[in-house]
């Protein structure tokens, strides 16, 4: 006995081999495979047939992955299917028998009326002289819910009808026929695609040379905000879009018919239509699954967005002052909203996330995971500039509108975002500071106390020791008094800084109400310092030590009170030195 033509699926009778050879043999083999079959499913439901036989029911079948089945196909057509087990998977066996047939078929001296269905005790044979192309088991008839018996004759049936088919396909006169056919098809669609082409450029001038000039009349209507030329353009995108759409379908239809005249190239036809219908079928059963998920993120994304509109319009009440809270900043109104805007949208997104297609997939978790990663990575100076904002905006720091000092960069809050501030400076200089630069460093806001208490302008002049000090703070608030735009009250103050080596260093203190006239009262102030002390002859001194004056650089007592100081005398007691109180 030749041990090589023993298989599950299938028995090969090779020349030099009987084709009843040792059938005890081959009845134990199978009681043996099936009883290996049966010991590695535990969770298969089985019972014991007549004669010792074990039978599979089709739930046994549904369960378990090594009984799927695989089709026998030839020349791209599906003659029947077959079933495996794991040891010997349904893809192999089906392969195998194609193979078989493909090989009958090709061999002209094997007829198909040759085919006849062998009986065994468990198996049907079907044999075309000594060799066997098919085994049909009990199992195979079981699953598919027919006799042995008829299995076997539907299977030799098809087989025969593929052979038959197998060699007319192959005949000169068919090859020669279908060839006609190709040449013709090919003919067709050179002309198609000529007409094609003709067909949309004709299309194309008509409806440039129809529609431009009411195109034209729109644009004028529209007051140039839809342009004619933008119209052309969208049309003749559009028909360009048809024309390259019917090319492809077009071309489509002519490989899949061209490529389905000959055999060899049959299977590519079916793959080339499967490769569009199977995507189209994928995405339709992908939806239809998930339609009920679907109308629940739809219900869920409409409740948040009305959420969202609602809280809006509770905290625009705050921020409006129609709705007020104890304690409760109106310039917090927005960040606040935002705040809430986003916690919102992270609970619906966290709500949301189980029911979005593909969620729970591998490669959706990869995604997900990586897109993680690169935001904790580049985002550390966004996040962080955005904590700054927020926290800025909580302390009251300062608002829009306010004169501040950041360092060295002086200039008016002209916006606060959550990552920056924009300031503008007095030379019409727009500084992007970061939120978190401005929370690490100290912040001088001018205009916080101006309104209420005013701002204190200061400037120092140096005047030597031979001027009475009287004279100086006079002429000083004479300079002030001359300036437009400082406040009376609170009234100004001089303090004395320092007794220098060459010069008294005094300081002038004035009140002003307007922190962005700073710069323009520092500078009349100045100006009018200026001019006082000309008026006078004092010259305000520039520090330089060159030698010891040849007199001592003093007051006379007769000289404490010039012009335009007042002697206390004269004044009714009122003394004439500043209020060192201040």
């Amino acid at each position: 006995m030749d041990k090589r033509h023993t298989r599950l699926s299938r028995t090969w009778q090779r020349p030099g081999c009987r084709g009843d050879c040792d059938s005890t043999g081959r009845t134990l083999l199978v009681g043996l495979v099936l009883f290996a079959w049966l010991a590695a499913l535990p969770a298969a439901s089985t019972s014991a047939a007549p004669g010792g036989s074990a039978s599979l029911t089709t739930s046994d079948v549904e369960t378990a992955p090594e009984y799927r089945r695989a089709a026998v196909t030839l020349d791209g057509k599906v003659l029947f299917y077959v079933r495996g087990v794991a040891s010997y998977p349904a893809t192999r066996r089906a392969q195998e028998i194609s193979e078989s047939i493909r090989a009958i078929a090709a061999d002209p001296s094997i007829a198909p009326d040759t085919l006849r269905a062998v009986e065994g005790t468990e198996r049907t044979n079907i044999v075309t002289g000594d060799r066997t192309i098919l085994t049909v088991y009990n199992v195979d008839a079981e699953l598919e819910g027919v006799s042995r018996q008829i299995m076997a004759g539907v299977a030799r049936v098809k087989i025969a009808e593929a052979m038959t088919a197998y060699r007319s396909d192959r005949s000169p006169r068919v090859l020669l026929v279908n060839t006609g056919y190709a040449l013709g098809a090919t003919l067709v669609l050179v002309l198609l695609l000529l007409a094609l082409r003709r067909l949309f450029r004709w299309l194309d001038t008509v409806a440039e040379r129809r529609f431009k000039s009411r195109i034209e009349g729109l644009e004028a209507q529209s007051f140039q905000l839809l342009q004619a030329r933008q119209v052309l353009t969208a049309l003749h995108t559009v028909l360009t879009t048809f024309s390259v759409l019917s090319v492809v379908v077009i071309v489509y239809v002519y490989l899949n018919f061209v490529l389905g005249l000959y055999p060899w190239s049959r299977p590519l036809a079916q793959h080339l239509f499967a490769l569009l219908l199977h995507p189209l079928y994928t995405i339709g059963t992908t939806v239809l699954n998930a339609l009920p998920n679907l109308v629940f993120l739809i219900i869920l994304v409409l409740l948040t967005r009305y959420g969202l509109k609602v809280t809006r319009f509770f905290f625009a009440g705050l921020a409006q002052g129609t709705i007020t809270l104890t304690n409760f900043d109106r310039d917090w109104a927005w960040p606040t909203y935002r705040i809430i805007r986003v916690l919102i949208i992270a609970f619906t997104l966290v709500v949301a996330y189980p029911y979005i297609p593909g969620s729970g997939s591998e490669a959706f978790k990869g995604v997900s995971l990586f897109l993680g990663v690169i935001f904790s990575l580049g985002s550390t100076s966004v996040i962080a500039s955005v904590m700054a904002g927020y926290s800025m905006i909580y302390r009251r720091a300062f608002k829009v509108g306010d004169r501040i000092q950041v360092n060295d960069l002086i200039g008016d809050v002209v916006e606060i975002r959550q990552q920056v501030t924009h300031l503008r400076t007095v030379k019409n200089e727009e500084i992007v500071i970061p939120n978190a630069l401005i929370l690490n460093s100290p912040v001088v806001n001018y205009s916080t106390l101006a309104q209420s208490c005013g701002l204190i302008l200061h400037t120092t002049v140096g005047i030597g020791y031979e001027t009475p000090w009287r004279q100086v703070e006079a002429m000083l608030r004479v300079a002030a008094a001359r300036t437009p735009g400082l406040l009376q009250e609170p009234p100004l103050f001089v303090l004395q800084k320092s007794l220098g080596d060459f010069a008294v260093t005094y300081e002038l203190n004035v009140y002003c109400d307007n922190p962005q006239a700073i710069e323009r009262l520092y500078t009349m102030l100045h100006q009018n310092i200026l001019d006082v002390f000309n008026e006078y002859d004092i010259q305000i001194m520039t520090p330089a030590y060159e030698g010891d004056p040849a007199q001592p650089k003093v007051v006379p007592k007769g000289q404490w009170f010039m012009a335009p100081a007042s002697h206390p005398a004269s004044t009714d007691g009122a003394s004439g030195t500043a209020d060192m109180s201040r």
